[in-house]
């Protein structure tokens, strides 16, 4: 990056920092992951400067041979890897595809969608009163059990008495198998378009450890950045079951992401989703998918040792949500403390969490990002260690329940936890760990 140096030193120096960061601390969101740097080649490539709106050879813009091209091969990568007959890469992201999905089938203010609570695993778009999906259609939102898993029985019943016009399955918070085949039935007995967002799992889908949806939805949407590895952006596809219901779904879809929502792909990001998508067909990848799995059940097993309350008992995917109440720390302040010592989760909500979005009881982790790094079971013992070791430090530093003296604590515990020796001494063995498993 020696012309960036040159012309930016600030950027030059933050970009770096990052960079060090990353190779420093164990990344366990279970939304990030280590792109290749082919992946990244692509991305900060010439395609940067070129404008493309449009479809291959229905462009408003002259020079786009070439770009075609490269949006024509990403399209077929993505239509062959997942067995559908119909994608479009040009989403930016998951939050624009689900919405061309909503603008392509659903009248504002009259249809409805049926989708996970938040706040038991699901996602923004998926029809929180916050978002856009919550504001411009009519929602209705089915939850978890309590043991933490989907009661199909009960989702049943709901689409029945509600008959939304499209039901999304899918999470962001979800540890366990999803029964796409049960949705599908669900679907069809009331005429309903099923929506996959697999954007958490695709990697494993692709990589055979989790059944796809692609026989029993209509729609198909995937984020790109997560299991499947590649760059920020989302793919939209259409299931042959889809085509069924509704011969010009794809048709639909396509005018509702172009002219729609967005103006010109950004070729940069369509070129890197291609990359991506080749590297996602090669026999190492389905031993990737298999190894996020293997890690995650035995990260699991270590954490119920140090008696974590896990969501549902554990996981069969690629993260586990923990609710640390039982802990006596709120999740805010265990991801916060956990970031100290070098191990970066995220706050989240568990299901029926009595606490607000900004201080919520649990903490979500995966292992998709310790897995590039070729991290393995045992690996996933001494990780759940330091976890548990940080946990205890901070143990009955709980937060105050008047909402007036939360600021004041939070602005001390922090400073608490930044001097904390045992912390930092986590920090430096984490940062000597990590030198054995470089970054990709």
């Amino acid at each position: 990056m020696k012309n960036l140096k040159q012309t930016d030193s600030g950027i030059y120096d933050l970009i770096k920092e990052e960079e060090k960061r990353q190779e420093e601390v164990l990344e366990m969101i279970p939304s990030e992951n280590y792109t290749s740097k082919a992946v990244m080649e692509a991305l900060g490539s010439v395609l940067t400067n070129k404008y493309s709106e449009g479809y291959p050879q229905k462009r408003y813009y002259q020079g786009n041979k070439i770009i075609d091209s490269v949006e024509i091969l990403a399209v077929e990568r993505a239509k062959k890897l997942f067995g559908v007959p119909y994608a479009n890469v040009q989403p930016y992201s998951g939050s624009p595809a689900n919405t061309a999905v909503y603008l392509a089938l659903l009248k504002p203010f009259e249809d409805k969608i049926m989708g996970l609570t938040l706040s038991f695993g699901g996602h923004l778009t998926h029809g929180s009163p916050v978002s856009f999906s919550g504001k411009y259609f009519k929602i209705v939102h089915y939850e978890l059990n309590e043991k933490g898993l989907l009661d199909y029985e009960k989702i049943e019943k709901l689409a029945l008495a509600e008959k939304p016009k499209i039901i999304v399955c899918g999470a962001t918070a979800y540890p366990r198998v999803i029964d796409f085949k049960k949705f599908g039935e669900i679907a069809d007995s009331i005429d309903a378009y099923l929506l996959a967002d697999i954007s958490h799992i695709a990697g494993l889908i692709v990589g055979e450890i989790h059944p796809s949806p692609v026989a029993y939805a209509d729609i198909i949407m995937t984020t790109t950045h997560k299991t499947l590895r590649g760059p920020r952006g989302a793919i939209l596809m259409v299931t042959n079951k889809g085509l069924k219901k509704d011969s010009e779904l794809g048709d639909k879809i396509e005018k509702a992401v172009f002219p729609g929502l967005q103006g010109g792909p950004h070729d940069n990001q369509t070129a890197a989703i291609a990359v991506s998508l080749l590297e996602a067909t090669q026999p190492n990848f389905k031993k990737y998918s298999k190894q996020v799995v293997k890690n995650a059940k035995a990260l699991s097993k270590e954490l119920l040792k140090f008696e974590f309350s896990l969501i549902s008992g554990g996981t069969d995917n690629h993260l586990l949500l923990i609710d640390l109440t039982n802990k006596k720390i709120n999740g805010a302040l265990g991801a916060y403390a956990l970031e100290v010592s070098g191990i970066v989760v995220n706050k989240n909500a568990v299901p029926n969490d009595p606490m607000p979005p900004f201080y919520p009881s649990g903490i979500r982790i995966g292992t998709p990002a310790l897995t590039t790094r070729g991290m393995k079971e045992k690996e996933m013992v001494r990780i759940a260690k330091w976890i548990s070791d940080v946990i205890e430090e901070i143990k009955g530093d709980e937060l105050p329940k008047e909402k007036e003296s939360r600021s004041y604590f939070w602005k001390e515990f922090r400073r608490k936890v930044r001097e904390n020796k045992s912390l930092l001494k986590v920090n430096e063995e984490i940062k000597e760990f990590c030198q054995k498993f470089p970054v990709p």
